[in-house]
């Protein structure tokens, strides 16, 4: 690739992007004259004209996208936007894996450009949509490395891959959702007085005089409510219920009134709106212009009235939620001045953290909304649910700190520690198909009692097992998780660097098995 003098990337499958373009053209031909002949938007044809006129327009702004590179640098071109930067801006290439889902939708890779202020510029080419695409998109990459490497200075060998594990992501949109649940948090804490008012007045009314009575019950329905509005006290008005209409569940189901009085329908839940039926006489009581009860012979209807608990509750759980993308914007300024590549530790022990916080501060914002800090007991409360909620995220911040794999040469230690040992089955795997891990096939590696095997179980016994040629092995090296290393290794786990007979292989294991591993394999390097 060192002779390569331009590349010229566009969208593959071209021929049916152009088709798509056609085909919203004719829809958007549709769309005026159907809307110029029928004179309405309320029309099926004319929908689908828009609908494929979208669609083309989307077509087309995807099969006229083109990137190009030479001996200047980088230039690309999409309808909204131009890019040109050459080579001397350029500090290296970067590949962004957008989705990883390996069982059901195909990792999607794409290109990114790394200037020389740390800026990141994604390519809209080459990208890689389909597992067919991938020695495409590799060769694509391979000419774009090529020309960076002849005519720019690349700051690293090899093209890191950023995915949303890796140290390298962006954390904007993580940003994001955290600070409108904090604001959500807010506006909810912040209306908890507010209900408390509502709750307390809701249970202190009483109903109205006489003359309020006669007239909300001599009114209709704007008149009754109208009159209700400027009083805090109940008023109850006659009525018979029309009909019942029960919708399907976390539905509005509705009660409809005889001659629309006091009012036409109103929203009850399903299984209210079950307990009545046509000629039922009820009793319907407004307060501050609003249905708060429908009574009748056999059943009462209760609108709903939020607590002061239920918003504290809510206000807390969101910030508790919160505190789950902000612990994961913790790990990535943490973990700032790890490569752009490296897999950071996982955010689920500070989700842990967070569960078991909530499981004291919820039951706590109920019970206590307004006046947490009363008595001693709830201020015992507090005080001990504050300590086991530092004790929580001080183990969640041990357990995610960075773990830097030690030398080769200190990790090897004397074979005969494990073989005199036990028959021992550790979770391992290769990450490239060899003769002894075929089709990905081992889960495991097994030690002691025999030569170093893989297995497709975690034992007891050697059944499927295949002998790992630890005599063609040599240890080259030991680093942490690399995005390129793909979503099945776990974050904690360590990457052992194999030379097996000139081929590169990968071994991933925890720190402490793949340590028991290397003393395994570490003779074969002497």
């Amino acid at each position: 690739m060192s002779d390569v003098r331009e590349v010229i990337f566009r969208p593959r499958r071209r021929g049916a992007w152009w088709f798509m373009a056609g085909l919203g053209g004719a829809g958007a031909l549709l769309a005026v004259v159907r809307g110029a002949y029928r004179g309405t938007f309320l029309d099926v044809w004319l929908g689908v004209g828009v609908l494929l006129a979208l669609l083309g327009v989307l077509a087309l702004g995807v099969v006229t996208t083109r990137v190009s590179a030479d001996a200047y640098g980088v230039r690309s071109r999409t309808p909204l936007r131009r890019l040109s930067v050459p080579w001397s801006d350029v500090s290296g290439l970067r590949i962004l894996l957008k989705y990883e889902d390996t069982h059901r939708i195909p990792e999607v890779r794409r290109v990114a450009l790394v200037l020389r202020d740390g800026r990141r510029r994604p390519l809209p080419l080459p990208r890689s949509w389909t597992p067919e695409d991938g020695a495409e998109f590799e060769a694509e990459l391979a000419a774009l490395r090529a020309l960076h490497v002849r005519h720019g200075n690349p700051d690293s060998d090899r093209v890191p891959v950023i995915s949303h594990r890796t140290a390298g992501r962006p954390v904007t949109g993580t940003l994001v959702v955290c600070a409108l649940l904090l604001a959500a948090s807010g506006a909810a804490a912040w209306a908890v007085p507010g209900s408390t008012a509502y709750a307390r007045a809701w249970r202190s009314a009483v109903p109205c005089a006489a003359a309020g009575a006669d007239a909300g019950a001599g009114a209709g329905a704007a008149s009754g409510r109208g009159a209700t509005e400027r009083q805090d006290c109940l008023t109850t008005v006659p009525a018979v219920i029309a009909k019942a209409e029960v919708r399907r569940p976390k539905q509005s189901s509705w009660l409809y009134f005889a001659e629309g009085r006091p009012l036409e329908r109103l929203a009850v839940s399903r299984e209210g709106a079950q307990e009545f039926g046509p000629g039922d006489r009820v009793e319907v009581t407004f307060w501050r212009g609003r249905v708060m009860k429908v009574a009748g012979a056999h059943h009462v209807w209760r609108e709903h009235v939020s607590a002061a608990g239920e918003m504290a509750v809510l206000a807390a759980a969101l910030a508790l939620v919160a505190g789950y993308p902000g612990a994961r914007v913790l790990l990535r300024l943490r973990g700032r001045r790890l490569p752009d590549d490296e897999v950071l530790p996982s955010a689920l022990p500070f989700a842990g953290a967070l569960v078991g916080t909530a499981l004291w501060l919820l039951p706590f914002c109920y019970r206590h909304p307004t006046d947490p800090f009363t008595s001693p007991a709830t201020v015992a409360w507090a005080a001990a649910g504050t300590v086991a909620t530092l004790g929580l995220f001080a183990l969640a911040w041990r357990a995610t700190r960075v773990r830097t794999p030690r030398a080769v040469a200190e990790s090897a230690g004397r074979r005969g520690e494990t073989e005199a040992a036990e028959e021992v089955f550790v979770a391992a795997r290769f990450l490239e198909q060899t003769d002894y891990n075929p089709h990905f096939f081992g889960t495991h590696i097994v030690l002691g009692d025999g030569p170093p095997a893989v297995t497709p179980h975690s034992g007891p016994g050697r059944y499927a097992a295949r002998p790992i040629p630890v005599e063609r092995l040599t240890v080259t090296g030991v680093r942490r998780v690399r995005g390129s290393d793909g979503e099945a290794v776990p974050g904690g786990w360590h990457i052992a660097e194999l030379d097996d007979a000139g081929s590169p292989v990968r071994l991933a294991a925890a720190p402490a098995d793949l340590t028991r591993i290397i003393r395994e394999l570490r003779p074969a390097a002497g």
